[in-house]
């Protein structure tokens, strides 16, 4: 895919921000995102996030780390922080605002190290791709954690989108779940091609997660269908 996210973080950066990045999905319209988001600070983020960072303990992996917000964070506190993206662009941000220890890579694809807290933000879930793929990626989340480890992923249900039948069921058009999603990212007149990105229910994450080993309980909700869940080894 190509790093539309990562030239847009870079622009910023690098003071040469002149519009703001856009995202859409296959059930809504184009959405402007300020760029000045992707680079806030612990007392503008959401209270989902505020709480993910609060619940971090011993050595951090942040996955998807963006322009490197929550490892920042957790680096001024004295965490000792790993930070992953598969986005060029972001790592090199990130790097450049301090985080060290920061590297281009995907989840699936990362070894060498396991840790106390792995951290999945901003609809961590999303990373999961689709509902099939949740169990191949919680496996491996279990392989990077030390013995009391825990996940902190938060998640959005999208209920509320969708119109219902005269049952009260949810109906989604195609034969899927209605948490996946196809995803587009447009910065200066560019666009990625659509991506799978998934918006993961509560009901059906403890499912999954209980099914694959762990403990689930939700640590914080937002107000607008989100949550903070811990994924921790029994």
């Amino acid at each position: 895919m190509d790093d539309i996210f990562g030239r847009a973080l870079l622009d910023y950066h690098n003071n040469n921000y002149s519009e703001d990045l856009f995202t859409e999905t296959s059930i809504s319209e184009p959405d402007e995102i300020p760029l000045s988001y992707f680079f806030r600070d612990f007392d503008e983020m959401p209270r989902i996030e505020q709480a993910a960072l609060l619940t971090s303990k011993g050595a951090v992996l942040d996955v998807g780390c963006g322009a490197g917000n929550h490892s920042l964070y957790l680096l001024n506190k004295g965490y000792d922080v790993t930070a992953i993206d598969e986005s060029g662009g972001a790592v090199k941000v990130a790097y450049q605002r301090g985080v060290k220890n920061a590297k281009i890579c995907s989840l699936l694809d990362f070894s060498g190290k396991t840790f106390d807290t792995i951290l999945l933000l901003m609809n961590g879930t999303g990373i999961f791709s689709i509902v099939a793929e949740v169990p191949k990626y919680l496996q491996y989340l279990r392989k990077l954690l030390n013995p009391g480890g825990q996940v902190l992923v938060d998640g959005s249900d999208l209920q509320y989108m969708y119109d219902r039948t005269e049952d009260g069921a949810i109906w989604v058009p195609g034969d899927r779940y209605y948490g996946e999603l196809e995803f587009i990212i447009s910065y200066k007149g560019e666009s990625t091609k659509p991506f799978p990105w998934l918006y993961l229910d509560e009901r059906l994450f403890e499912i999954l997660a209980n099914e694959n080993g762990f403990d689930f309980s939700i640590i914080e909700r937002g107000e607008n269908f989100d949550y903070l869940a811990k994924l921790s080894i029994p």
